[in-house]
């Protein structure tokens, strides 16, 4: 059996997450917010706080962030201990992160905690391909070369399990393919839910 998802070029995959992205208001929290690649599609009238682990990536981040016109400087934390309190922030935003932290579970249940009540999660993941065993077998292979020499990158990880388990309400999921030659398609999961 084939991926049923659609099939879509790289440049789609931008514009698609560049409005996934754009829903973000309020008070927003990117995790994993690297090295600033997301503030061109956030509304300008957000007020943004990142978090990211890496120090370089962080210093790049903080002057991006003031060129973007945030104050805010980037918290040197990771998703599973989040350094804010309960009820702090609107919306939670996190791009190809839930592949690199160590617990899945711990990271959105910490996502949940910083959102008010009725806030919102925005996720976009590479995940494990829910319909090709091959692509399956390839992503398995493939993980522990990219766990090493991507950032911790688990390609074989498929988070919908675990945002169903964090309780999310008002879930929207989107699942495409984007083809990425000379690779097979990487099957992307985009997801939005309410606290």
């Amino acid at each position: 059996m084939s991926d049923m998802q659609p099939l879509i070029g790289d440049d789609a995959l931008d514009d698609l997450e560049r409005a996934w992205i754009a829903r973000a208001r309020g008070r927003v929290l990117e995790i994993g917010a690297g090295r600033g690649e997301n503030f061109g599609a956030f509304d300008p009238k957000i007020q943004w706080h990142g978090l990211e682990p890496d120090a370089g990536r962080r210093v790049e981040l903080a002057q991006r962030a003031r060129e973007w016109g945030h104050e805010a400087v980037p918290l040197d934390a990771v998703a599973e201990r989040i350094p804010l309190p309960a009820a702090s922030v609107d919306t939670v935003v996190a791009t190809y992160v839930l592949c690199t932290v160590s617990g899945v579970r711990a990271a959105l249940e910490e996502a949940r905690r910083v959102l008010v009540p009725g806030g919102t999660v925005l996720l976009v993941e590479h995940v494990l391909a829910p319909h090709s065993r091959t692509l399956r077998a390839l992503q398995h292979a493939a993980t522990p070369f990219t766990v090493r020499w991507c950032g911790g990158c688990h390609q074989d990880r498929d988070p919908l399990a675990e945002l169903h388990a964090a309780g999310f309400t008002d879930v929207a999921v989107r699942r495409v393919r984007v083809h990425d030659r000379p690779l097979p398609p990487i099957p992307i999961l985009l997801y939005e839910g309410r606290a």
